[in-house]
């Protein structure tokens, strides 16, 4: 009785089932799509699903089941995780040990880097590992695909997209409306209300970056990371400070010029990188400044040089931290993308 390849029956005679599916010369089931010598699910010179020759179910020359040059099997997380580990290598030329240079951020005991980004608030696990696969993340500058990549977070320094990533598990940040009356100090001699009075049960040892005097309130970060801290307060960095004052009317056309040209203090001259006026009503007006000096009652010496005393004076932004509704004497901790903006401001 004939089969469907115009044989006997399964495995009989000269012709098998496998080869009414395109066998011309001893192809078999995957070889249709131009495999050349590849052997797919049923090979051999005339070789049906069963051989004579006792191989195993596709098997055309020692190979097993879907083991060929187009193997697909396994999800695509298992193919990118076997794509990025290690090859094997001719211990004749490469030492004991020897790593590719993306592998150099390894950590042997660390904490996998989808982990520590899922748990430093970035995205989660699985959304993670797929910035990973993208290049996306990277661990002291080098790009790491591996999903079983092991870092250490208090160590090592993670960027995503580009910017960093806050990852050491004992670092805060946060940011305080520090109302009018509180001294810039984390302890006062006077008994006067101090910065510890909002934030001393947060973290140990917090540093205030840069201060605001007494009379003035507003946006006043506080942080245990102290390079950060440095570099915020560092003039060279350049990070920019918005505050808004209130004085008196009305306001001549030229003092943003003034400003920007520069106001001779005692100590130097001053210069405003930005002015504009918010309102004005009656004998009153309420102006913006940008600067990204930090000397002492900077903002007050200038304005009141230009002929203009201060009678309000709040700090609204610091870099890229807004003050936003937060309401005076109120901390809260900053966002990951704020401590990010940060890192990036000052090159870190």
């Amino acid at each position: 009785m004939q089969t469907i390849g115009g044989g006997p029956r399964r495995g009989g005679g000269s012709q098998s089932f496998g080869q009414g599916y395109g066998q011309g010369n001893g192809q078999g089931y995957g070889q249709r799509s131009g495999q050349g010598s590849r052997q797919g699910y049923g090979q051999g010179s005339a070789q049906g699903r069963s051989q004579g020759s006792a191989q195993g179910r596709g098997q055309g020359s020692g190979q097993s089941y879907g083991q060929g040059a187009g193997q697909t099997y396994g999800s695509p997380q298992e193919r990118r995780v076997k794509a990025a580990r290690q090859p094997l290598r001719d211990h004749a030329f490469y030492p004991e040990g020897y790593t590719d240079e993306r592998d150099t951020t390894e950590v042997p005991g660390g904490v996998r880097l989808q982990k520590v980004l899922a748990q430093a608030g970035v995205a989660s696990r699985r959304a993670c590992e797929e910035m990973i696969g993208e290049g996306r993340v990277t661990v002291n500058g080098q790009v790491v695909r591996r999903f079983g990549a092991k870092v250490d977070p208090a160590t090592q320094v993670i960027h995503v997209d580009g910017k960093r990533i806050p990852t050491a598990p004992d670092l805060v940040y946060y940011a305080l409306n520090k109302p009018i009356g509180v001294v810039s100090t984390m302890d006062d001699p006077q008994g006067r209300p101090c910065l510890a009075d909002y934030v001393e049960e947060l973290a140990p040892r917090l540093f205030h970056v840069g201060r605001l005097d007494t009379e003035t309130e507003g946006l006043l970060l506080l942080t245990n990371d102290g390079e950060l801290a440095n570099r915020l307060t560092h003039p060279s960095y350049g990070v920019q400070k918005k505050y808004w004052a209130k004085v008196p009317g009305p306001i001549p056309r030229d003092l943003g010029r003034r400003l920007k040209q520069g106001i001779e203090l005692e100590d130097g001259i001053a210069r405003a990188d930005s002015f504009s006026i918010v309102q004005e009503h009656g004998q009153q007006a309420l102006v913006e400044v940008v600067l990204h000096e930090g000397r002492k009652h900077v903002v007050r010496r200038m304005l009141e040089e230009a002929g203009h005393r201060v009678i309000d004076l709040a700090r609204i932004e610091f870099g890229p931290v807004k003050l936003g509704r937060t309401k005076p004497g109120t901390v809260r901790a900053l966002t990951l993308k704020e401590v990010g903006e940060l890192y990036a401001a000052v090159k870190l």
